[in-house]
């Protein structure tokens, strides 16, 4: 992965239903390789079964499907996450990192032959309906998924807004299968979000690592850092993770210059250093950083960062374990291939391939169903007072998601942490007389 390529680095490698969220390398264009003598062998036996295919088969078929056929079943021999993309695929992917596209709003990944439920996106048809994380997706609309590849996966969900699909889910827990029909919709992401908590605990939430996340990062510090934060929580759960230089750019506001953020080793066994260049001075102050099996990729990278150089306490679940990286190329004809090339490692050296970050402190998370939030926002409705009658008080649930972060488990338990941890720097024993 070479610095000076112009190139956008993806490291996600799930998929947001309806966009390409994907750890990918956009390359410039085709190598172009010479086969050797045993490789062009081959390649006549592809030729032979090509030509009796066209010749001899009971209908006819186009020579285009044929080999588009054989380039995705190459690439599914390799990994889950090295595919094929179709010309309109692969545009769609280069407009997508700007965060809104037209789908579901469901981070998937391929999990032993199948296909399994990352994440659904705030406030998405996903979301809405109740899909969770963990959740397997076994058929689509009449489809079983079993065995797809995850782009045949993401092309039988993806679709036009206002139209509808079926989906049936396994959920751990559940005697029965569930059915979801969802009516796909544009889904528009904003990857940061803040407030201020009380005792002046900063929250921030990155839903997702896109172009402008660390400026936008950047700004709700700035904002948090005006009113007098003395503690911050960074919040990526359930987050799939999504370009390399967003992840770099993030960790880099809290860790001093030159640090080593994530390093990149491909076959060849060379290594690229990610280091911190932070656009100013970070802020020292006590940070908890939330993560839990959704935190993938881009999410790993800045969670594992923060952990290895002592930045921050990490509290949650152990997180997805996405630590390959994928170089997409373009091809002749305007579609793509994306291949995965690398693995990236942390600070300390290692891979966290399949493995995850695990936190430093495991909390349990409490489940809220979406029955609840409808409750609360119910609730809220009636009884919020009217305008004029409003309490100024921080400690006041103003809007549902100040409910629903109230049962928040992790999140209270990383409030508790912060709250401690001001009253043991404030401690002041008197000196000896």
């Amino acid at each position: 992965m070479e610095k000076e390529r112009s190139s956008i680095t993806w490291i996600s490698g799930l998929i947001v239903v309806g966009a390409l969220v994907l750890g990918l390398m956009i390359g410039k264009g085709v190598e172009k390789t010479g086969y050797a003598s045993e490789s062009y062998e081959e390649l006549k036996i592809f030729a032979e079964v090509l030509t009796q295919v066209k010749k001899h088969y009971v209908e006819e078929v186009q020579t285009n499907d044929l080999v588009h056929g054989a380039v995705r079943g190459m690439l599914k021999t390799l990994d889950p996450h090295s595919a094929y993309m179709t010309p309109e695929m692969y545009k769609e992917m280069k407009v997508e990192t700007k965060g809104e596209f037209e789908g579901l709003g469901i981070q998937i990944g391929i999990r032993d032959h199948q296909v399994i439920v990352i994440a659904p996106i705030e406030g998405t048809p996903a979301h809405a309906a109740g899909i969770e994380t963990g959740d397997v997706i076994v058929k689509v609309d009449e489809t079983p998924t079993k065995d797809l590849t995850l782009m045949e996966a993401v092309q039988r969900m993806r679709g036009p807004k206002g139209t509808s699909v079926t989906l049936t889910v396994e959920r751990e827990g559940a005697t029965e299968t569930l059915t979801f029909t969802l009516i796909r919709d544009t889904i528009k992401i904003q990857s940061v979000r803040s407030r201020l908590l009380d005792d002046h605990i900063g929250y921030v939430r990155i839903s997702q690592f896109q172009q402008s996340t660390p400026q936008d990062l950047g700004r709700e510090l700035v904002k948090l850092q005006d009113e007098d934060t003395q503690g911050l929580i960074l919040d990526l759960r359930n987050n799939p993770g999504g370009l390399l230089s967003s992840a770099v750019g993030v960790s880099e506001q809290f860790l001093q210059s030159d640090t080593l953020v994530v390093s990149v080793k491909g076959r060849d066994g060379r290594k690229d250093e990610y280091r911190a260049s932070p656009p100013m001075d970070p802020q020292e102050y006590p940070m908890i950083v939330l993560v839990n099996q959704g935190s993938a990729s881009a999410s790993e990278i800045v969670a594992a960062a923060m952990q290895d150089w002592g930045k921050a306490v990490i509290l949650g679940k152990t997180t997805f374990g996405k630590g390959s990286v994928q170089t997409i190329l373009p091809l002749s004809d305007g579609s793509g291939l994306r291949l995965t090339t690398a693995k990236y490692y942390t600070p300390r050296g290692e891979s966290i391939h399949s493995v995850g970050v695990k936190p430093d402190i495991v909390v349990e998370p409490k489940p809220i169903t979406v029955d609840e939030e409808q409750k609360e926002a119910t609730s809220s409705e009636e009884n919020a007072p009217s305008s004029s009658e409003q309490d100024t008080d921080s400690d006041t649930p103003k809007d549902l998601e100040a409910e629903l972060m109230k049962k928040d488990v992790q999140l209270q338990k990383a409030i508790e942490l912060l709250k401690t941890w001001k009253v043991f720097k404030d401690l002041h024993p008197l000196e000896s007389a």
